[in-house]
């Protein structure tokens, strides 16, 4: 009883690194699995926003582009990926509360970042060969990119079908669609 107690009484201030670092891989692997397997209402998932997630996955994908860009253009894409997840989950969350939904910029931050995965997944196949020899033909990155995109646009869909009245969750949904296909255009027209 005493042992429970002392968990009870324990904050986040007092437990050690290494409970926190778990918490949050935790947290972060179950938010990817809601990404994964989509499954249309997630407001619990939604309430419950971090950056960890996000930061990770535009990170990873900002090196594998990077270190696929021109020698003079590596630092210029590694940047452009952050600000165009910022500015565009930005504006995402400004269309969302135009049209009457609730919600905050962390949120969709949260949101976008994580429904990024499946993109970061098709920058990973994509990077691999080009990392290691010429790279991929248009016709290869195409469907690879495009089945990704659709399976991101799914997972906001199922995040954001929360956030924004019923009416409106296609004009909700539209601004989403395209904060990645500008990602779609990034990978498949890369050159190396």
């Amino acid at each position: 009883m005493d042992q429970q107690h002392q968990q009870m009484s324990m904050n986040t201030l007092d437990e050690p690194v290494y409970v926190t670092i778990l918490r949050d891989i935790k947290t972060v692997g179950f938010k990817l699995y809601h990404v994964i397997i989509p499954r249309g209402n997630a407001i619990a998932v939604l309430r419950d926003w971090d950056l960890w997630g996000p930061l990770l996955l535009c990170l990873l994908m900002a090196i594998m582009l990077s270190t696929s860009a021109p020698d003079n253009q590596k630092a210029l894409v590694f940047a452009l990926v952050f600000v165009v997840v910022w500015v565009g989950a930005g504006l995402v969350t400004l269309n969302a509360q135009v049209l009457g939904g609730n919600l905050s910029l962390f949120q969709s931050v949260c949101v976008l970042g994580y429904c990024v995965f499946p993109l970061t997944i098709a920058t990973f196949v994509i990077w691999i060969p080009t990392a290691f020899f010429s790279g991929l033909h248009i016709a290869i990155k195409l469907p690879i990119v495009l089945i990704c995109l659709a399976w991101s646009i799914f997972a906001s869909y199922g995040f954001l079908a929360s956030s924004v009245p019923l009416s409106r969750k296609g004009l909700a949904t539209y601004p989403v669609a395209l904060f990645y296909i500008d990602r779609v255009i990034l990978y498949s027209f890369e050159t190396r």
